[in-house]
């Protein structure tokens, strides 16, 4: 059974659509909580909470005598604030895309210099998972999965990180972007040239080649959402 929201969760989102739409200003105080809590028909209690959701996830901030404030996220923010932007705004995609296919062809670059014996065969296993995958959401999590291991086979934990970070950005839309896995032996067929690539040792054709294939399947990711 799906659980169901509760009143703090939906004011949860509607606090995230009004900041991110600028109907609270960015940098601009709140109006007390009284009032806020009048606007949204919730009590303060619910209103602390949903607040509390909000610091934590870096939209707002507090001051003791000051107030609460919309935080500037723009100039401040981090990467974890990713999928809540995605999901306010997918054309968000369209730079993490970007981000993706830049990142995404250096850790291949660099796993085919640093990768183990361990990790080339652990990168072969799970791209074979890849082709064995009976549903498009499964042929997705594989091809994730092999991501994550090229992340690691960096010997860069900060790619590592980073990959994690942009797979978890995708999260509110992914249902929406199986575009390229609905196929399970043509996604394998796409991402293979890059697993020999760094098995092989051979980083500039590693390079060459996520490239080639994070363009292909933002391509067609993008394309699912109306996003050209």
């Amino acid at each position: 059974m799906l659980p169901r929201e509760t009143i703090v969760d939906v004011l949860e989102k509607q606090l995230h659509k009004d900041i991110l739409s600028g109907r609270h200003a960015s940098g601009g105080l709140l109006p007390p909580e009284r009032e806020m809590a009048q606007h949204y028909g919730v009590t303060r209690t619910t209103l602390k909470h949903a607040f509390g959701r909000l610091l934590q996830a870096g939209l707002l901030e507090t001051r003791h005598g000051v107030g609460t404030r919309v935080r500037d996220y723009a100039r401040l923010g981090g990467a974890d604030l990713l999928p809540i932007l995605v999901k306010h705004d997918p054309r968000w995609l369209v730079e993490i895309f970007e981000v993706r296919r830049s990142v995404g062809a250096l850790i291949a670059s660099r796993a085919a210099e640093k990768a183990t014996s361990v990790q080339r065969a652990e990168l072969i296993e799970l791209l074979a998972a890849v082709s064995a995958s009976e549903s498009p959401e499964e042929v997705q999590l594989a091809e994730m999965d092999v991501h994550r291991a090229l992340g690691r086979a960096s010997s860069n934990r900060v790619y590592a990180l980073l990959t994690n970070t942009l797979l978890s950005a995708y999260t509110p839309v992914r249902d929406r972007l199986a575009g390229p896995f609905t196929d399970a032996r043509a996604a394998y067929d796409r991402l293979a040239p890059v697993i020999a690539a760094v098995t092989a040792g051979d980083s500039a054709t590693a390079h060459t080649a996520a490239t080639e294939y994070l363009m292909a399947t933002e391509r067609v990711m993008l394309e699912g959402l109306g996003i050209v």
